[in-house]
């Protein structure tokens, strides 16, 4: 093997180092934009908790529940039992990047609502990367190392998963953002002065969806190498 090798983790890095940048860089925009805004009351002064209730309603989903959650930026949508989750940041704060925040999970609950494609294969391969995220690389391994190929390729399909979900969440996470944006900007609810913290908010968390698809992609395409250089051996 010690040809396609290069020595493990700086061969791991050629491949992931792009992705960790541009991860990490996302990472700092969504903290700046977060922090800046989160600093910025709105003229209205809704909450995150109200700027989701208001939408949900609007839009027929009264059944929908919008609850509190602890974390720190742990906002999401739960499909299965139609609850809309928001941190103590988001839902109490009266902030820009709290109605941004709420808004963009209220637009998955919208999705939910109209079946939206992309949402519907996301979840049904929820199960599927759960279980390939971490026993992928270990199958992968043990075939790479010790079973053979026919092992490593079980593995390396397991973990594509992972990219295929980081993948599929793109366009979901996007589009959840541009309703976001679309409802804020003609509901009153925020003025247009306001709409630029919306913007670089979401936009900023838009980036770290981007980086984690970018990763996953780059670490099967660092498994298919190793394996392809096995094979060659």
């Amino acid at each position: 093997m010690g040809g396609f090798y290069f020595g493990g983790y700086g061969l791991y890095l050629l491949f992931s180092l792009p992705a960790l940048i541009l991860g990490f860089w996302a990472q700092i925009k969504v903290q700046s934009a977060f922090n800046k805004y989160s600093r910025i009351r709105t003229f209205t002064g809704l909450t995150g908790a109200e700027v989701a209730r208001r939408i949900l309603d609007s839009h027929g989903l009264t059944s929908v529940k919008v609850e509190q959650t602890s974390g720190f930026l742990s906002d999401h949508y739960d499909p299965i039992s139609r609850t809309l989750r928001l941190s103590p940041n988001v839902y109490r704060s009266n902030s820009i990047a709290a109605a941004g925040i709420a808004a963009h999970e209220a637009g998955h609950a919208l999705q939910h609502a109209e079946n939206y494609f992309p949402l519907q294969i996301r979840s049904a391969i929820v199960p599927t990367v759960q279980i390939g995220s971490w026993l992928g690389p270990i199958i992968f391994m043990l075939g790479l190392f010790l079973l053979g190929n026919t092992v490593a390729w079980v593995g390396l399909i397991l973990f594509a998963a992972t990219a295929v979900f980081a993948l599929i969440t793109l366009p979901v996470e996007f589009d959840a953002s541009n309703r976001a944006k679309a409802i804020l900007a003609t509901s009153g609810m925020v003025y247009n002065t306001e709409m630029q913290g919306i913007h670089s908010v979401l936009d900023a968390a838009a980036l770290t969806y981007v980086a984690a698809a970018i990763q996953a992609v780059s670490t099967v395409l660092y498994y298919l190498f190793l394996l392809s250089g096995r094979q060659r051996d």
